[in-house]
């Protein structure tokens, strides 16, 4: 029957998708083609128009494919996204941004900057929501590439300027990018999105000619603005700003700490914690604790000295000045019934002592300090120092018998 014939028919689509996934996945890429040139002809058969149609499922598989699989590089490329531009008229713009990242890719800034002017002059049927955010996005992109474009002249009238030689041409070229750049970048991110290159590139320009107040406001906005995604990189680059304006450390902290809240196991985390413990306030101190022991919960971090060291500091002024040993005692409770395997096993201390003098040392005097004179980490370490005859590592073995008693007191 036709309902019937239909089913089976679509089945064979489905089927059909399935292996070319398959193929995919397992980078088996004329296994792939040979499965999309079966589908596309089995849609010629096909008049069923779908939410995502035909063309759209073609022009990502195809992309996709031949950016693997092509012998002929951009060429076949640019042909196969010419027809898709053609057939998937109403996700042109899509298109031709896909076009332009391959491009770019390849190296070719000039192709991609004419594909954009050209996509920014399209016009299909009536304007609608949709294709207004495309449009956005394509007008976007070309104020990235002309600040990359900025960026080359500024770099060029730099060095010039070194020589004394000035290149009025230069330097007029390099404004009129400015000028467009900024136009551009400034409408994109207006919008509530993620806009990282944007908001660097246009803060970037704007630093250039001075204009500081504005570069402030746009970052404190892309931070702040509740109407815009969650965004640690947002955070992330308003320290980075604040950093080079010279601003209080109360700022930085300030930024520093709402980076914390969102991901603690960033790499900025140090100089957030080294911060802390240059403030004279008692709760700083005990924050930078803190931060140093959640940094410290992430595999990245296992071998990373500085935080080891920050951590090792820390716990010894408190363990000499014998204050605050409750703050220790916090965080280890929460770490005592995984800490020791994670990172104080034996295997690390032979693997430490081998690969990195500095590490073990600081990390067997947190073993030390944490779990007692007995602990397999600081009883490995401590040994292959004393027998290499290394002056601190005999003075860190004194230093944990002497203060063995706070390991009781931590460990309750």
């Amino acid at each position: 029957s036709s309902h019937e014939h239909k089913l089976n028919f679509q089945k064979s689509k489905e089927m059909c998708l399935n292996y070319i996934q398959d193929a995919m996945l397992q980078k088996q890429w004329k296994r792939a083609v040979e499965f999309l040139t079966f589908y596309i002809e089995a849609l010629e058969k096909d008049f069923s128009r779908e939410y995502m149609g035909p063309s759209e499922i073609i022009w990502r598989i195809g992309s996709e494919i031949l950016w693997h699989h092509s012998h002929n590089g951009m060429k076949e490329f640019n042909s196969f996204i010419e027809q898709m531009k053609t057939l998937a008229i109403k996700r042109y713009l899509k298109v031709c941004l896909e076009h332009v990242f391959h491009l770019l890719c390849n190296g070719l800034i000039d192709e991609a900057y004419q594909t954009l002017s050209l996509a920014e002059s399209w016009r299909h049927g009536e304007q609608t929501s949709v294709q207004d955010k495309e449009m956005k996005l394509i007008e976007a992109y070309r104020g990235l590439l002309d600040y990359y474009s900025w960026a080359k002249q500024k770099h060029i009238l730099l060095e010039h300027g070194q020589d004394g030689f000035e290149d009025l041409s230069v330097e007029q070229e390099m404004h009129s990018c400015f000028r467009k750049a900024a136009v551009n970048l400034k409408e994109i991110i207006k919008i509530p999105g993620v806009w990282d290159p944007f908001v660097k590139c246009y803060v970037d320009l704007l630093e250039f000619y001075g204009d500081h107040d504005e570069a402030r406001q746009v970052l404190n906005e892309y931070a702040y603005n509740s109407k815009f995604p969650a965004n640690p990189n947002a955070h992330v680059y308003l320290y980075q700003f604040l950093k080079r304006q010279g601003e209080s450390k109360k700022s930085l902290i300030s930024a520093l700490k709402i980076l914390h809240d969102s991901v603690p196991s960033h790499e900025l985390m140090i100089d957030f914690n080294t911060m802390l413990q240059k403030s004279k306030k008692r709760k700083k101190h005990r924050l930078g604790l803190e931060v140093i022991f959640a940094a410290l919960d992430y595999a990245g971090w296992k071998e990373n000295v500085k935080a080891w060291s920050c951590l090792a500091k820390q716990l010894k002024q408190i363990v000499i000045s014998e204050k605050h040993l409750d703050w220790i005692k916090q965080e280890w409770n929460s770490r005592r019934d995984w800490w020791p395997a994670f990172h104080f096993s034996r295997y690390l201390a032979k693997r430490n002592w081998q690969e990195n003098e500095s590490l073990s040392y600081e990390k067997a005097l947190v073993a030390g300090i944490l779990l007692g004179k007995d602990c397999k980490y600081f009883k490995y370490v401590s040994h292959q120092g004393c027998k290499a005859q290394v002056k601190r590592f005999r003075m860190l073995k004194k230093f944990v018998n002497k203060h063995n008693p706070v390991y009781l007191r931590i460990s309750g």
